[in-house]
Protein backbone atom coordinates (compact mmCIF):
# COMPACT_ATOMS: atom_id res chain seq x y z
CA UNK A 1 0.00 0.00 0.00
CA UNK A 2 2.74 2.10 0.80
CA UNK A 3 4.65 1.51 -2.28
CA UNK A 4 1.63 1.78 -4.55
CA UNK A 5 1.03 5.49 -2.62
CA UNK A 6 4.41 6.13 -3.36
CA UNK A 7 4.14 5.24 -7.20
CA UNK A 8 1.16 7.75 -7.24
CA UNK A 9 3.06 10.04 -5.80
CA UNK A 10 5.76 9.51 -8.06
CA UNK A 11 3.08 9.85 -11.18
CA UNK A 12 1.62 12.72 -9.93
CA UNK A 13 4.59 14.65 -9.82
CA UNK A 14 5.85 13.81 -13.52
CA UNK A 15 2.53 14.97 -14.66
CA UNK A 16 2.95 17.93 -12.48
CA UNK A 17 6.59 18.60 -14.04
CA UNK A 18 4.76 17.53 -17.21
CA UNK A 19 2.66 20.20 -17.14
CA UNK A 20 4.63 22.97 -15.81
CA UNK A 21 6.68 22.35 -18.53
CA UNK A 22 4.11 22.60 -21.19
CA UNK A 23 3.15 25.74 -19.43
CA UNK A 24 6.86 27.23 -19.73
CA UNK A 25 6.67 25.83 -23.07
CA UNK A 26 3.63 27.98 -24.32
CA UNK A 27 4.90 30.95 -22.36
CA UNK A 28 7.75 30.92 -24.75
CA UNK A 29 6.00 30.19 -27.62
CA UNK A 30 3.30 33.59 -26.42
CA UNK A 31 6.86 35.74 -25.98
CA UNK A 32 7.77 34.65 -29.08
CA UNK A 33 4.51 35.51 -31.09
CA UNK A 34 3.92 38.74 -29.15
CA UNK A 35 8.07 39.87 -29.87
CA UNK A 36 7.37 38.50 -33.38
CA UNK A 37 4.03 40.75 -33.52
CA UNK A 38 5.57 43.91 -32.07
CA UNK A 39 8.55 43.42 -34.40
CA UNK A 40 5.94 43.76 -37.38
CA UNK A 41 3.93 46.49 -36.33
CA UNK A 42 7.73 47.92 -35.73
CA UNK A 43 8.19 47.06 -39.86
CA UNK A 44 4.98 48.80 -40.67
CA UNK A 45 5.92 52.32 -39.41
CA UNK A 46 9.65 51.62 -40.52
CA UNK A 47 9.29 50.31 -43.95
CA UNK A 48 8.30 53.67 -45.58
CA UNK A 49 11.43 54.84 -43.98
CA UNK A 50 13.69 52.04 -45.73
CA UNK A 51 11.53 52.27 -49.13
CA UNK A 52 13.01 55.92 -49.24
CA UNK A 53 16.95 54.88 -48.38
CA UNK A 54 16.16 52.20 -51.24
CA UNK A 55 15.22 54.49 -53.63
CA UNK A 56 17.93 57.19 -52.89
CA UNK A 57 20.24 54.28 -53.03
CA UNK A 58 19.14 53.65 -56.55
CA UNK A 59 18.56 57.43 -57.42
CA UNK A 60 20.10 60.57 -56.62
CA UNK A 61 19.26 61.67 -53.38
CA UNK A 62 18.43 65.25 -54.75
CA UNK A 63 15.88 64.04 -57.22
CA UNK A 64 14.36 61.77 -53.24
CA UNK A 65 14.46 65.52 -51.67
CA UNK A 66 12.76 67.20 -55.08
CA UNK A 67 10.09 64.54 -54.63
CA UNK A 68 9.67 65.03 -51.13
CA UNK A 69 9.69 68.88 -51.61
CA UNK A 70 7.55 69.31 -54.31
CA UNK A 71 4.74 66.66 -54.04
CA UNK A 72 5.08 66.77 -50.29
CA UNK A 73 5.35 70.41 -49.46
CA UNK A 74 4.41 72.22 -52.86
CA UNK A 75 1.43 70.16 -54.04
CA UNK A 76 0.39 68.41 -50.87
CA UNK A 77 0.76 70.65 -48.58
CA UNK A 78 -0.14 73.63 -50.91
CA UNK A 79 -3.08 72.10 -52.61
CA UNK A 80 -4.91 70.96 -49.33
CA UNK A 81 -4.25 74.59 -47.72
CA UNK A 82 -4.92 76.31 -50.31
CA UNK A 83 -8.59 74.26 -51.25
CA UNK A 84 -9.83 74.76 -47.68
CA UNK A 85 -8.53 78.37 -47.37
CA UNK A 86 -9.81 80.06 -50.67
CA UNK A 87 -13.10 78.06 -50.14
CA UNK A 88 -13.80 80.08 -47.35
CA UNK A 89 -12.38 83.37 -48.87
CA UNK A 90 -14.61 82.90 -51.65
CA UNK A 91 -17.18 82.19 -49.38
CA UNK A 92 -16.43 84.43 -46.41
CA UNK A 93 -14.61 87.33 -47.48
CA UNK A 94 -16.08 87.92 -51.26
CA UNK A 95 -19.10 86.40 -50.53
CA UNK A 96 -19.85 84.42 -54.24
CA UNK A 97 -22.38 82.21 -55.49
CA UNK A 98 -20.99 78.57 -55.27
CA UNK A 99 -21.60 77.99 -59.10
CA UNK A 100 -19.38 80.76 -59.74
CA UNK A 101 -16.47 79.72 -57.30
CA UNK A 102 -16.61 76.70 -59.16
CA UNK A 103 -15.80 78.81 -62.56
CA UNK A 104 -13.33 80.25 -60.59
CA UNK A 105 -11.79 77.27 -59.46
CA UNK A 106 -11.53 75.92 -63.11
CA UNK A 107 -9.16 79.16 -63.78
CA UNK A 108 -6.97 77.86 -61.42
CA UNK A 109 -6.13 74.80 -64.15
CA UNK A 110 -5.02 76.77 -66.79
CA UNK A 111 -1.47 77.13 -65.35
CA UNK A 112 -1.91 73.29 -65.35
CA UNK A 113 -3.10 73.23 -68.48
CA UNK A 114 -0.01 75.35 -69.84
CA UNK A 115 2.18 72.56 -68.61
CA UNK A 116 3.21 71.72 -71.92
CA UNK A 117 4.70 75.02 -72.79
CA UNK A 118 6.93 74.86 -69.35
CA UNK A 119 8.08 71.43 -70.34
CA UNK A 120 8.98 73.11 -73.58
CA UNK A 121 10.95 75.39 -71.49
CA UNK A 122 12.48 73.45 -69.34
CA UNK A 123 13.63 70.65 -72.46
CA UNK A 124 14.60 73.34 -74.94
CA UNK A 125 15.40 76.60 -73.37
CA UNK A 126 18.13 76.09 -70.59
CA UNK A 127 19.43 79.14 -68.65
CA UNK A 128 22.86 79.54 -68.34
CA UNK A 129 22.99 75.80 -69.26
CA UNK A 130 20.83 74.51 -66.81
CA UNK A 131 17.32 73.09 -67.46
CA UNK A 132 15.78 72.29 -64.14
CA UNK A 133 17.34 74.94 -61.44
CA UNK A 134 16.02 77.95 -62.90
CA UNK A 135 12.36 77.07 -63.67
CA UNK A 136 12.46 75.59 -59.72
CA UNK A 137 13.31 79.23 -58.98
CA UNK A 138 11.41 80.87 -60.97
CA UNK A 139 8.10 78.93 -59.57
CA UNK A 140 9.32 79.72 -56.09
CA UNK A 141 9.10 83.41 -56.33
CA UNK A 142 5.99 83.50 -58.57
CA UNK A 143 4.51 81.38 -56.33
CA UNK A 144 5.35 83.43 -52.88
CA UNK A 145 4.82 87.10 -54.26
CA UNK A 146 1.33 86.04 -55.40
CA UNK A 147 0.33 84.44 -51.94
CA UNK A 148 2.30 87.72 -49.87
CA UNK A 149 -0.09 89.83 -52.52
CA UNK A 150 -3.33 88.08 -51.58
CA UNK A 151 -2.61 87.85 -47.86
CA UNK A 152 -1.14 91.38 -46.93
CA UNK A 153 -3.46 93.65 -49.60
CA UNK A 154 -7.01 93.88 -47.68
CA UNK A 155 -10.34 94.53 -50.10
CA UNK A 156 -8.89 93.11 -53.24
CA UNK A 157 -11.38 93.11 -55.49
CA UNK A 158 -12.67 89.97 -56.87
CA UNK A 159 -10.50 89.90 -60.10
CA UNK A 160 -6.93 90.42 -58.77
CA UNK A 161 -7.32 88.22 -56.23
CA UNK A 162 -7.88 85.49 -58.51
CA UNK A 163 -5.45 86.56 -60.62
CA UNK A 164 -3.16 86.12 -57.12
CA UNK A 165 -4.65 82.60 -56.95
CA UNK A 166 -3.44 81.97 -60.16
CA UNK A 167 -0.45 82.87 -59.76
CA UNK A 168 -0.17 80.35 -56.87
CA UNK A 169 -1.08 77.47 -59.16
CA UNK A 170 1.15 78.61 -61.97
CA UNK A 171 4.38 78.36 -59.03
CA UNK A 172 2.81 74.93 -58.21
CA UNK A 173 2.38 73.94 -61.79
CA UNK A 174 6.19 74.92 -63.11
CA UNK A 175 7.59 72.93 -59.93
CA UNK A 176 5.78 70.23 -61.03
CA UNK A 177 6.15 69.88 -64.73
CA UNK A 178 10.01 70.22 -63.84
CA UNK A 179 10.17 67.58 -61.04
CA UNK A 180 7.72 65.44 -63.26
CA UNK A 181 10.49 65.46 -66.18
CA UNK A 182 13.07 63.41 -63.66
CA UNK A 183 10.54 61.32 -63.08
CA UNK A 184 9.38 60.53 -66.22
CA UNK A 185 13.16 59.99 -67.51
CA UNK A 186 13.47 57.60 -64.56
CA UNK A 187 10.27 55.68 -65.43
CA UNK A 188 11.97 54.76 -68.90
CA UNK A 189 15.38 54.02 -67.37
CA UNK A 190 14.40 52.02 -64.40
CA UNK A 191 11.13 50.64 -65.56
CA UNK A 192 11.00 48.87 -62.84
CA UNK A 193 10.97 51.50 -60.18
CA UNK A 194 8.12 53.49 -62.40
CA UNK A 195 5.54 52.29 -59.98
CA UNK A 196 7.70 53.39 -56.63
CA UNK A 197 8.61 56.15 -57.52
CA UNK A 198 4.56 57.42 -58.14
CA UNK A 199 3.77 55.40 -55.35
CA UNK A 200 6.26 57.84 -53.53
CA UNK A 201 4.97 60.72 -55.12
CA UNK A 202 1.35 59.44 -54.20
CA UNK A 203 2.52 59.48 -50.53
CA UNK A 204 4.07 62.64 -49.80
CA UNK A 205 1.23 64.44 -51.62
CA UNK A 206 -0.65 62.55 -49.31
CA UNK A 207 1.18 63.61 -46.04
CA UNK A 208 1.30 66.89 -46.82
CA UNK A 209 -1.66 66.90 -47.24
CA UNK A 210 -2.84 65.47 -43.99
CA UNK A 211 -0.86 68.11 -42.44
CA UNK A 212 -2.48 70.96 -44.75
CA UNK A 213 -5.58 69.93 -43.77
CA UNK A 214 -5.51 69.13 -40.39
CA UNK A 215 -3.68 73.05 -39.74
CA UNK A 216 -6.40 74.94 -42.33
CA UNK A 217 -9.74 75.00 -40.60
CA UNK A 218 -7.45 76.02 -36.89
CA UNK A 219 -5.76 79.04 -39.31
CA UNK A 220 -9.08 79.87 -40.83
CA UNK A 221 -10.69 80.14 -37.48
CA UNK A 222 -8.16 81.90 -35.60
CA UNK A 223 -6.23 84.54 -38.78
CA UNK A 224 -9.35 84.78 -41.04
CA UNK A 225 -9.33 83.31 -44.54
CA UNK A 226 -7.37 86.33 -45.46
CA UNK A 227 -4.48 86.04 -42.93
CA UNK A 228 -4.49 82.21 -43.21
CA UNK A 229 -3.22 82.80 -47.14
CA UNK A 230 0.25 83.77 -45.32
CA UNK A 231 1.32 80.47 -45.12
CA UNK A 232 1.15 79.93 -48.49
CA UNK A 233 4.65 81.72 -49.21
CA UNK A 234 6.18 79.26 -47.38
CA UNK A 235 6.27 76.48 -49.32
CA UNK A 236 7.87 78.40 -52.46
CA UNK A 237 10.77 79.64 -50.36
CA UNK A 238 11.68 75.49 -50.33
CA UNK A 239 11.09 75.58 -54.17
CA UNK A 240 13.55 78.32 -54.54
CA UNK A 241 15.84 76.64 -52.37
CA UNK A 242 15.93 72.96 -54.25
CA UNK A 243 16.34 75.47 -57.23
CA UNK A 244 20.23 75.82 -55.87
CA UNK A 245 21.03 72.52 -54.43
CA UNK A 246 19.15 69.70 -56.70
CA UNK A 247 22.18 68.28 -58.34
CA UNK A 248 22.13 69.10 -62.16
CA UNK A 249 25.03 68.81 -64.60
CA UNK A 250 25.63 72.08 -66.30
CA UNK A 251 25.72 71.83 -70.57
CA UNK A 252 28.94 72.99 -71.63
CA UNK A 253 26.71 74.80 -74.53
CA UNK A 254 26.09 78.22 -72.40
CA UNK A 255 24.95 80.29 -74.63
CA UNK A 256 23.21 78.44 -77.89
CA UNK A 257 22.32 80.20 -80.78
CA UNK A 258 18.65 81.91 -80.88
CA UNK A 259 18.40 79.20 -84.25
CA UNK A 260 19.31 76.33 -83.10
CA UNK A 261 16.56 76.66 -80.09
CA UNK A 262 14.06 77.24 -82.28
CA UNK A 263 14.35 74.23 -84.60
CA UNK A 264 15.00 72.03 -81.60
CA UNK A 265 11.86 73.53 -80.30
CA UNK A 266 10.49 72.68 -83.68
CA UNK A 267 11.57 69.23 -83.86
CA UNK A 268 10.17 68.38 -79.92
CA UNK A 269 6.21 70.12 -81.17
CA UNK A 270 6.52 67.73 -84.38
CA UNK A 271 7.75 64.58 -82.09
CA UNK A 272 5.05 65.12 -79.83
CA UNK A 273 2.34 65.68 -82.48
CA UNK A 274 3.97 62.75 -84.48
CA UNK A 275 3.88 60.39 -81.18
CA UNK A 276 0.15 61.29 -80.15
CA UNK A 277 -0.77 60.21 -83.45
CA UNK A 278 -0.52 56.75 -82.25
CA UNK A 279 -3.34 54.76 -81.45
CA UNK A 280 -2.07 53.32 -78.53
CA UNK A 281 -1.39 57.13 -76.88
CA UNK A 282 -4.32 58.84 -77.79
CA UNK A 283 -6.87 56.44 -77.45
CA UNK A 284 -5.57 55.89 -73.28
CA UNK A 285 -5.21 59.89 -73.58
CA UNK A 286 -8.49 60.35 -74.11
CA UNK A 287 -9.66 57.77 -71.96
CA UNK A 288 -8.02 59.88 -68.99
CA UNK A 289 -9.83 63.59 -70.33
CA UNK A 290 -13.12 61.94 -70.34
CA UNK A 291 -13.01 60.17 -67.49
CA UNK A 292 -12.11 63.10 -65.45
CA UNK A 293 -14.37 65.56 -67.44
CA UNK A 294 -17.69 63.57 -67.46
CA UNK A 295 -17.24 62.93 -63.02
CA UNK A 296 -19.02 66.63 -63.19
CA UNK A 297 -17.43 68.68 -60.01
CA UNK A 298 -20.19 69.33 -57.48
CA UNK A 299 -17.55 70.27 -54.63
CA UNK A 300 -18.18 73.93 -53.75
CA UNK A 301 -22.58 73.26 -53.63
CA UNK A 302 -21.51 70.30 -51.09
CA UNK A 303 -19.08 72.70 -49.31
CA UNK A 304 -21.61 75.49 -48.84
CA UNK A 305 -24.12 72.99 -47.88
CA UNK A 306 -21.87 71.12 -45.21
CA UNK A 307 -21.00 74.52 -43.59
CA UNK A 308 -24.78 76.13 -43.74
CA UNK A 309 -26.04 75.79 -40.09
CA UNK A 310 -29.71 75.34 -41.47
CA UNK A 311 -30.42 73.58 -44.58
CA UNK A 312 -27.39 71.30 -43.53
CA UNK A 313 -25.18 69.64 -40.86
CA UNK A 314 -23.31 72.81 -40.37
CA UNK A 315 -19.80 71.87 -39.65
CA UNK A 316 -17.25 73.94 -38.03
CA UNK A 317 -14.02 75.50 -39.87
CA UNK A 318 -12.21 73.03 -37.43
CA UNK A 319 -14.27 70.27 -37.86
CA UNK A 320 -14.14 70.78 -41.96
CA UNK A 321 -9.89 70.70 -41.78
CA UNK A 322 -10.46 67.30 -39.39
CA UNK A 323 -12.32 65.69 -42.27
CA UNK A 324 -10.26 66.36 -44.88
CA UNK A 325 -7.35 65.64 -42.72
CA UNK A 326 -8.51 61.95 -41.93
CA UNK A 327 -9.13 62.01 -46.27
CA UNK A 328 -5.91 62.37 -46.77
CA UNK A 329 -4.84 59.23 -44.25
CA UNK A 330 -7.07 57.38 -46.10
CA UNK A 331 -5.52 58.47 -49.07
CA UNK A 332 -2.07 57.42 -47.78
CA UNK A 333 -3.57 54.01 -47.14
CA UNK A 334 -4.83 54.54 -50.81
CA UNK A 335 -1.46 54.58 -51.89
CA UNK A 336 -0.40 52.00 -49.82
CA UNK A 337 -3.08 49.13 -51.34
CA UNK A 338 -1.97 49.92 -54.58
CA UNK A 339 1.32 49.43 -54.27
CA UNK A 340 1.15 46.20 -51.99
CA UNK A 341 -1.40 44.70 -53.74
CA UNK A 342 -2.54 46.03 -57.18
CA UNK A 343 0.76 47.29 -59.23
CA UNK A 344 1.09 44.74 -61.29
CA UNK A 345 -2.90 44.36 -62.71
CA UNK A 346 -3.24 45.02 -65.72
CA UNK A 347 -4.40 48.60 -66.92
CA UNK A 348 -7.74 48.12 -68.01
CA UNK A 349 -8.81 45.54 -65.91
CA UNK A 350 -7.55 47.57 -62.89
CA UNK A 351 -8.90 51.18 -64.14
CA UNK A 352 -12.56 49.21 -64.63
CA UNK A 353 -13.49 47.99 -61.09
CA UNK A 354 -11.75 51.60 -59.96
CA UNK A 355 -14.26 53.15 -62.18
CA UNK A 356 -17.25 51.33 -60.88
CA UNK A 357 -16.27 51.71 -57.43
CA UNK A 358 -15.70 55.58 -57.74
CA UNK A 359 -19.57 55.72 -59.22
CA UNK A 360 -21.11 53.36 -56.41
CA UNK A 361 -19.47 55.44 -53.67
CA UNK A 362 -20.63 58.71 -55.16
CA UNK A 363 -24.11 56.98 -53.77
CA UNK A 364 -22.92 58.11 -50.13
CA UNK A 365 -23.06 62.18 -50.90
CA UNK A 366 -26.56 61.18 -52.43
CA UNK A 367 -27.22 59.40 -48.83
CA UNK A 368 -25.62 62.07 -46.99
CA UNK A 369 -27.88 64.87 -48.73
CA UNK A 370 -31.05 63.11 -48.31
CA UNK A 371 -30.25 63.00 -44.88
CA UNK A 372 -30.50 59.08 -44.92
CA UNK A 373 -28.33 58.74 -42.57
CA UNK A 374 -30.16 60.15 -39.56
CA UNK A 375 -33.07 58.28 -40.51
CA UNK A 376 -30.89 54.81 -40.36
CA UNK A 377 -29.51 56.32 -37.31
CA UNK A 378 -25.84 57.74 -38.42
CA UNK A 379 -24.28 60.91 -36.84
CA UNK A 380 -23.28 63.33 -39.77
CA UNK A 381 -20.01 63.25 -38.44
CA UNK A 382 -19.40 59.77 -38.80
CA UNK A 383 -20.94 59.15 -41.76
CA UNK A 384 -19.16 61.68 -43.21
CA UNK A 385 -15.72 60.29 -42.52
CA UNK A 386 -16.86 57.35 -43.80
CA UNK A 387 -17.58 58.48 -46.74
CA UNK A 388 -14.49 60.96 -47.24
CA UNK A 389 -12.43 57.53 -46.34
CA UNK A 390 -13.99 55.67 -49.14
CA UNK A 391 -13.67 58.22 -51.70
CA UNK A 392 -10.40 59.89 -50.88
CA UNK A 393 -8.55 55.55 -51.17
CA UNK A 394 -10.94 55.07 -54.56
CA UNK A 395 -9.98 57.93 -55.82
CA UNK A 396 -6.23 57.42 -55.43
CA UNK A 397 -6.07 53.80 -56.23
CA UNK A 398 -7.84 55.07 -59.64
CA UNK A 399 -5.68 57.82 -60.10
CA UNK A 400 -1.86 56.35 -59.55
CA UNK A 401 -2.44 53.68 -62.70
CA UNK A 402 -3.16 56.54 -64.63
CA UNK A 403 -0.10 58.59 -63.86
CA UNK A 404 1.67 55.44 -63.88
CA UNK A 405 -0.12 54.56 -68.05
CA UNK A 406 1.00 58.18 -68.54
CA UNK A 407 4.60 57.75 -67.81
CA UNK A 408 4.81 54.73 -70.29
CA UNK A 409 3.33 56.88 -73.18
CA UNK A 410 6.56 59.25 -73.02
CA UNK A 411 9.46 58.97 -75.84
CA UNK A 412 13.05 59.47 -75.22
CA UNK A 413 14.02 62.78 -76.02
CA UNK A 414 10.94 64.81 -75.16
CA UNK A 415 9.64 62.53 -72.34
CA UNK A 416 9.34 66.13 -69.87
CA UNK A 417 7.80 67.56 -72.98
CA UNK A 418 5.43 64.82 -73.43
CA UNK A 419 4.34 64.16 -70.03
CA UNK A 420 3.24 67.25 -69.17
CA UNK A 421 1.39 67.26 -72.92
CA UNK A 422 -0.41 64.43 -70.82
CA UNK A 423 -0.61 65.99 -67.72
CA UNK A 424 -2.23 68.78 -69.28
CA UNK A 425 -4.90 66.53 -71.20
CA UNK A 426 -5.70 65.56 -67.77
CA UNK A 427 -6.09 69.08 -65.98
CA UNK A 428 -8.00 70.30 -68.98
CA UNK A 429 -10.40 67.36 -67.86
CA UNK A 430 -10.51 68.80 -64.30
CA UNK A 431 -11.13 72.21 -65.62
CA UNK A 432 -13.96 70.81 -67.86
CA UNK A 433 -15.45 69.01 -64.77
CA UNK A 434 -15.32 72.30 -62.76
CA UNK A 435 -17.09 74.28 -65.36
CA UNK A 436 -19.61 71.51 -66.29
CA UNK A 437 -20.69 71.24 -62.36
CA UNK A 438 -20.78 74.97 -62.16
CA UNK A 439 -22.80 75.31 -64.99
CA UNK A 440 -25.27 72.51 -63.75
CA UNK A 441 -25.47 74.23 -60.08
CA UNK A 442 -26.51 77.47 -61.47
CA UNK A 443 -28.94 75.08 -64.41
CA UNK A 444 -30.64 73.82 -61.11
CA UNK A 445 -30.56 77.29 -59.16
CA UNK A 446 -28.27 75.96 -55.85
CA UNK A 447 -26.89 79.36 -54.52
CA UNK A 448 -25.59 80.05 -50.78
CA UNK A 449 -28.72 79.52 -49.25
CA UNK A 450 -30.91 77.42 -51.36
CA UNK A 451 -29.91 73.73 -51.93
CA UNK A 452 -33.27 72.16 -52.68
CA UNK A 453 -31.94 70.72 -56.30
CA UNK A 454 -28.30 69.38 -54.38
CA UNK A 455 -28.81 65.80 -54.52
CA UNK A 456 -30.32 66.19 -58.20
CA UNK A 457 -26.73 67.56 -59.46
CA UNK A 458 -25.18 64.55 -57.48
CA UNK A 459 -27.09 61.81 -59.15
CA UNK A 460 -26.32 63.13 -62.36
CA UNK A 461 -22.73 63.41 -61.05
CA UNK A 462 -22.87 59.85 -60.39
CA UNK A 463 -24.80 58.29 -63.45
CA UNK A 464 -21.69 60.05 -65.76
CA UNK A 465 -19.13 58.20 -63.40
CA UNK A 466 -20.70 54.57 -63.87
CA UNK A 467 -21.50 55.77 -68.13
CA UNK A 468 -17.38 56.23 -68.31
CA UNK A 469 -17.39 52.49 -67.99
CA UNK A 470 -18.18 52.06 -71.66
CA UNK A 471 -14.89 53.88 -72.74
CA UNK A 472 -12.83 51.41 -70.96
CA UNK A 473 -11.81 50.04 -74.32
CA UNK A 474 -9.59 52.98 -74.77
CA UNK A 475 -7.67 51.50 -72.05
CA UNK A 476 -4.76 49.00 -73.01
CA UNK A 477 -4.39 46.06 -71.61
CA UNK A 478 -0.85 45.79 -70.83
CA UNK A 479 0.83 45.70 -67.43
CA UNK A 480 2.71 48.14 -65.76
CA UNK A 481 6.30 47.05 -67.13
CA UNK A 482 5.17 46.51 -70.25
CA UNK A 483 6.72 48.92 -73.05
CA UNK A 484 3.46 50.56 -74.53
CA UNK A 485 5.42 52.11 -77.31
CA UNK A 486 9.15 51.40 -79.14
CA UNK A 487 11.79 53.49 -77.42
CA UNK A 488 13.16 54.53 -80.60
CA UNK A 489 9.93 55.64 -81.61
CA UNK A 490 10.78 59.21 -82.61
CA UNK A 491 14.40 58.13 -83.68
CA UNK A 492 12.15 55.62 -86.17
CA UNK A 493 9.80 58.30 -87.59
CA UNK A 494 11.44 61.62 -86.96
CA UNK A 495 14.85 63.43 -86.18
CA UNK A 496 14.11 63.79 -82.80
CA UNK A 497 17.14 62.91 -80.76
CA UNK A 498 17.59 61.87 -77.14
CA UNK A 499 19.86 65.09 -76.16
CA UNK A 500 18.97 64.78 -71.84
CA UNK A 501 21.95 66.65 -70.55
CA UNK A 502 19.93 67.42 -67.68
CA UNK A 503 19.73 65.68 -64.29
CA UNK A 504 21.70 62.98 -63.65
CA UNK A 505 19.65 60.82 -62.07
CA UNK A 506 20.09 57.43 -62.32
CA UNK A 507 22.48 55.00 -63.41
CA UNK A 508 22.30 54.27 -67.35
CA UNK A 509 23.31 51.06 -67.36
CA UNK A 510 21.18 49.67 -64.92
CA UNK A 511 17.75 48.83 -66.26
CA UNK A 512 16.47 46.38 -63.74
CA UNK A 513 15.84 47.66 -59.87
CA UNK A 514 14.22 45.13 -57.64
CA UNK A 515 11.49 46.91 -55.57
CA UNK A 516 11.82 47.55 -52.18
CA UNK A 517 7.96 46.48 -51.94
Amino acid sequence: MASFEKEGLVEESRSSISQESACISNLGNLDSAEASKSSNIFSVFLEPIQWIQMLASQLNPTFIIGIVIVYGLNLGFSGSFFKVVTDYYWKDVQKVQPSVVQLYIGLYYIPWIMKPVWGLLTDVFPIRGYRRRPYFVLAGVLGGVSALMVALIGNLPAALALSCFIGIAAGMAIADVTIDACIATNSIEVRSLAPDMQSLCGFCSSAGALIGYSTSGFFVHHLGAQGALILMAIPPVFITVLGFVIYEMRSPRLHPEKQKKMETLGVAVKGMYQTIKFPQVWKPSLYMYLSLALSISTHEGQFYWYTDPKAGPGFSQESVGAIYAIGAMASMVGVLIYHKTLKDIPFRNLLFFAQLLYGASGMLDLIFILRWNLVLGIPDYFFVITEECISRIISRIRWIPMIVLSTRLCPLGIEGTFFALLMCIDSLGSLTSKWAGGMVLHVFHVTRTDFTNLWLVILIRNILRIATLGLIFLVPKADPSDALIPQDILITHSTVTSDDEGLELVPKNEKEVQSFF
